[in-house]
């Protein structure tokens, strides 16, 4: 049967989506322009956080399938840059948000009160789906957890409390799912089910470290070429032998419980051998994987900077209507809210493509010929 013809404005629902900015008025007509655009740029970010989660759960169900093909990881790059996209445009909204001044806020800003955009379910299931870690989470500012906020007044569960606990169930998050992923990656041509693995990967990371050792008396001697007091000099010794035993112990995972040690050295050196010797065919497209992680969690930050200095420059640093401590509980998540903390450490560690050691048989990460 054939369907009948389609109008744009019912296909997007045109006329449902331009009825929702009334907050708790009857009517829009009964608020202030300033109202209105901020009821509609937080129902746009809100749309903004549905299509993250999306992608999100598209990326972590590839990379948690128990083998990962090749061909299925540039799906994956395009979705963590279309992630990585949509945070861009959610921070513009903040520019919108500035054209508001303290006094066109503080017009309808007790109509919130207690509510708190903290409350956004959509943002803490992408928090969560990314892998933050709950022990890692900061107060909101008053007694109880972000679950509580979440739950109706009354506290009884609420659309937003039932979603993000459903969240908080919905396991492998991303990062689990990309350590997987990075855990099985073969260095140096041994994979992690192969005789003598172990041993393999801790050979690499041993010749690794010395490079990196030199690369840092490298470092050390440039910087000595100016004239320096003899206190000077024993700081910048101190600092430069700190960086090479820092990079040991990252990478052999020295902070960890002993029997955590193996697993986590393997992912580091799945991080290390990927971004140095990505030039090798089979290695290119795991790199874009590492790079769009780090671009996606850049964006992260910048959002939540750019957040917390559009609500200093409307407000100032007044409590948040939700009890919050307002900007300092902003800042302090745009300092703390890290997930891809191996990945991003790793660039601390990496040494130039010419002072890599040579691979056994670097013809593994080449294309099949046949």
């Amino acid at each position: 049967m054939r369907r009948p013809p389609l109008a744009y404005w019912d296909y997007i629902k045109v006329e449902e989506l331009l009825s929702l900015q009334s907050g708790i008025a009857p009517s829009e007509a009964d608020l202030s322009n300033d109202e209105v655009m901020f009821i509609t740029i937080h129902q746009i970010d809100e749309l903004w956080f549905k299509l993250m989660l999306r992608e999100l759960v598209v990326v972590r169900n590839l990379f948690s399938a128990p083998v990962v093909p090749e061909q299925s990881l540039a799906s994956a790059v395009r979705g963590l840059r279309r992630i990585e996209a949509l945070l861009a445009h959610t921070t513009a909204h903040f520019s919108l948000m500035e054209t508001m001044t303290t006094r066109d806020y503080l017009a309808f800003r007790d109509k919130l009160t207690p509510a708190s955009g903290f409350q956004s379910a959509g943002l803490r299931e992408i928090e969560i789906l990314l892998g933050l870690d709950e022990a890692e989470r900061i107060p909101l500012g008053h007694e109880g957890s972000y679950l509580t906020a979440l739950r109706n007044p009354d506290g009884t569960a609420s659309i937003a409390s039932t979603r993000v606990e459903a969240r908080l169930a919905d396991r492998p998050t991303v990062r689990e799912a990309i350590h997987e992923w990075l855990y099985r990656t073969p260095i140096d041509g041994s994979a992690p089910d192969a005789p003598g693995d172990a041993d393999r990967v801790s050979a690499f990371l041993e010749k690794y470290c010395a490079v990196h050792r030199a690369t840092t008396v490298r470092a050390r001697e440039h910087g000595r070429t100016e004239a320096l007091t003899a206190a000077d000099e024993e700081r910048l010794q101190t600092r430069y032998e700190r960086e090479a035993t820092s990079a040991r112990a990252f990478l052999f995972a020295e902070e960890l419980p002993e029997a955590d040690r193996p697993r986590a050295s393997r992912i580091r050196a799945a991080l290390v051998f990927i971004e140095s010797y990505r030039e090798l065919p089979l290695l290119a497209w795991p790199r874009e994987v590492i790079d769009g992680l780090v671009a996606l969690e850049q964006a992260f930050v910048v959002f939540r900077q750019r957040h917390a200095r559009m609500v200093e420059r409307i407000i100032g640093r007044r409590t948040g209507t939700g009890g919050s401590a307002g900007v300092e509980y902003l800042d302090q998540t745009a300092l703390k809210y890290r997930i891809f903390r191996e990945v991003w450490a790793v660039r601390t560690i990496l040494v130039d493509k010419a002072m890599l050691p040579p691979l056994d048989d670097p013809g593994v990460y080449g294309f099949a010929t046949g």
